[in-house]
């Protein structure tokens, strides 16, 4: 049987222990097409011919950009692994700009790209990089398709050239160069090998309640991203079905075709589809929408492992077959675990997700660590809310004296490429230092406290950790986004980006007239007073000198295209404190 490894064995594994007649499941021109483990891996070898014949060493980089996942994606990673070049993953929305940094500092030599919106960006900057060519997954005028490659390594007798490059691929070997999408300056580019990424793999695989071929996946959580890539290959390794959805926008309509046992989800995911299920509560009336608020109460009162007693557990079956059912057939009826990671998940939507029958298991991680470092699972007591779970096998964290969470284990990356210096400032005795801050309770859970660089102290000597207040804060259904401010300032006051599409319901619930513009509902008197009862709600829960004492309304939505956002949806302080400095001054300088 394969010995896994190195990143291409996982196929050759599902080839001889599963051989699915649908490995990858993508959509063309509306209907699902399979793709079997066998094609899958011919494809890939036919990839990897064509890839010698165009003149690829060992070591050479070649960069694959995709704006949603797909099977092409898989069939060209695995191309590209098996002749021991590198496989460079670029998020889709950076800007042309940083296309051009990430393919010049990764020295890529060929781009393969999904779409035309992404072509038109890497042909922008084309002429200023060392990209040969460039083919699409799409079939685009101008542009080179993809499977010109199948037609080029159709000559099968040169496989055994293959096969001698995939001999000299060795466990420690660089697979993979992932630029961190970064909150501050250019991204650093983490070097990891293939015993990094097998290794996490196959120790984070025991946390899934993964069972067999019948198991359905719905994967839309971005590839470019290793905590997607990771699972992706933990999937191919427990030989279940992998559908990539059609895009984000689009995971209902495709939970409902496909109907899908597990998926991947981030926190942000979960709150705009809690927010939208609370909207559809709201336009019921009379004993439905008592039902309705019945059953939330009570999921937000949810305990594992029957905690609550027997009564508890009677009345949640009632709201399980009157209310939960119809969420669950939102997302196709049978979706029973998510797994979260990338940011830090709101217990009460822990909870009331796991009450209606979908557990949420949290995990932790950073693209550094390959990256999984704990995360839970229902089975065998390693549930418990508000904790990102246990550590997983053969990783071992550590607490420094200042609460700083640090990471040993065959997970941590070789490094950051070409940067030494900044690799040497994050290692200590083999150390990961991770930059959050967390401790491990009495039971062995870890939890995430803050960020050691976000942490920040007001002029009265006072530390704050804005990422506490923050994430109670997002548990209002008014507030979509909130980063509090304060450094070296009296107090701490915060920028809020209003949640305009559940107040423009509210609006009209409450038969108002404030305007519908998001610069109109930002200046309403009625939003402010009505957000500032959110904001007075939750600063009970902190001592006086981290109360927000003031706040502002943005009057946009914070995005990734207007720079607020990374790819992963993580704030980027500097440019939105930038962004919004007018509001800074009129907190604390009018």
């Amino acid at each position: 049987m394969t010995e896994i490894t190195r990143l291409f064995d996982f196929p050759y594994y599902q080839l001889e222990v599963h051989n699915l007649d649908a490995a990858l499941v993508t959509k063309y021109d509306g209907k699902w097409v399979k793709t079997s483990t066998k094609e899958y891996l011919d494809k890939a070898n036919a990839v990897s011919r064509a890839l010698l014949k165009l003149g690829i060493q060992k070591n050479d980089k070649i960069a694959v950009i995709s704006s949603t996942n797909r099977t092409e994606w898989n069939i060209m990673d695995i191309g590209i692994l098996q002749t021991g070049a590198q496989n460079i993953p670029i998020y889709p929305t950076i800007c042309a700009e940083d296309y051009e940094y990430v393919l010049n500092h990764s020295d890529s030599i060929y781009c393969f790209v999904s779409d035309a919106e992404v072509l038109e960006k890497v042909r922008k900057v084309q002429a200023n990089t060392k990209i040969k060519e460039v083919y699409s997954f799409d079939h685009i005028e101008g542009c080179k398709h993809y499977s010109e490659l199948f037609t080029l390594g159709e000559d099968e007798s040169t496989q055994l050239d293959v096969e001698a490059r995939k001999d000299n691929v060795s466990a420690h070997d660089l697979a993979t160069i992932i630029y961190t999408s970064g909150t501050t300056g250019k991204p650093k580019g983490v070097m990891l090998t293939h015993n990094n990424i097998t290794s996490n793999a196959l120790d984070a695989s025991k946390r899934l309640p993964l069972m067999n071929g019948d198991t359905r996946i719905l994967s839309f959580l971005p590839i470019c991203h290793i905590f997607e890539r990771v699972l992706i290959y933990i999937y191919q390794y427990a030989g279940t079905t992998i559908y990539f959805a059609e895009g984000i926008d689009k995971i209902g309509d495709n939970a409902k075709e496909i109907k899908p046992n597990l998926m991947s989800v981030v926190p942000r995911l979960l709150e705009k589809v809690f927010d939208k299920i609370i909207l559809k509560g709201e336009e019921l009336s009379g004993i439905k929408k008592a039902l309705f608020f019945w059953a939330v109460k009570l999921g937000e009162q949810w305990e594992p492992y029957g905690a609550n007693g027997a009564w508890y557990e009677f009345k949640l079956k009632i709201a399980n077959k009157l209310i939960f059912s119809k969420w669950r057939e939102a997302l196709g009826g049978e979706l029973t675990t998510m797994v979260s990671g990338s940011a830090a998940l709101q217990p009460r939507l822990s909870r009331i997700f796991s009450a209606a029958g979908m557990q949420v298991m949290q995990g932790y991680g950073l693209t550094e660590t390959s990256p999984v470092v704990s995360v839970e699972m229902y089975e065998n007591n390693l549930f418990k809310v508000g904790t990102v779970g246990k550590v997983i096998d053969n990783v071992e964290v550590k607490i420094a004296e200042d609460g700083e969470i640090l990471i040993k284990g065959p997970n941590v990356m070789k490094g950051y490429f070409k940067d030494p210096e900044k690799t040497k400032s994050v290692m200590t005795d083999n150390y990961f230092h991770t930059g959050d801050k967390g401790e491990i309770d009495s039971d062995g859970f870890l939890k995430i406290t803050g960020r050691k660089k976000e942490m920040f102290k007001t002029s009265g000597g006072k530390y704050v950790i804005p990422t506490l207040l923050e994430n109670d804060l997002k548990q209002s259904l008014f507030i979509e986004q909130v980063m509090v401010v304060g450094e070296g300032e009296k107090m701490p006051a915060a920028f809020i980006q209003p949640n305009f599409e559940f107040i423009r319901d509210w609006i009209n619930h409450k038969g108002k007239d404030i305007g519908s513009s998001d610069s109109e509902i930002a200046s309403s008197e009625i939003v402010i007073n009505r957000i500032q009862k959110e904001v007075d709600k939750y600063n009970k829960r902190f001592g006086k000198w981290e109360q927000i004492k003031r706040f502002e309304l943005t009057p946009n939505v914070w995005s990734i295209d207007g720079g607020h956002l990374t790819p992963t949806m993580k704030m980027k302080r500097d440019i939105i404190k930038g962004i919004y400095q007018d509001l800074y001054d009129k907190i604390y300088r009018a």
